[in-house]
């Protein structure tokens, strides 16, 4: 599952977030049981929302890492980007 999670984070960073001459960045923290996923992208203009259009042939990620994940979310990263 972790696994999973992961895939579709770093996709989605690397899909929706990239701004040319900025790397995504993937962070695993293991703390009291808990494995924390964290995405970071250079773009802070724009938050995941897990809506995909009914028709669209993508759009799904974040429904599947809501349905897995214990919680998510995403907040602003100083100066530029934000973690997922």
């Amino acid at each position: 599952m972790a696994s999973l999670l992961i895939t579709e984070l770093t996709a989605n960073a690397t899909l929706h977030g990239r701004v040319r001459g900025c790397h995504a960045r993937l962070a695993l923290t293991l703390t009291s049981g808990t494995l924390r996923i964290e995405a970071t992208e250079a773009r802070g203009d724009r938050f995941p929302v897990p809506a995909p259009d009914a028709d669209g042939e993508s759009g799904r990620g974040l429904l599947l890492v809501a349905s897995l994940a214990d919680a998510w979310g995403c907040e602003p990263h100083h100066p530029v980007g934000k973690p997922v």
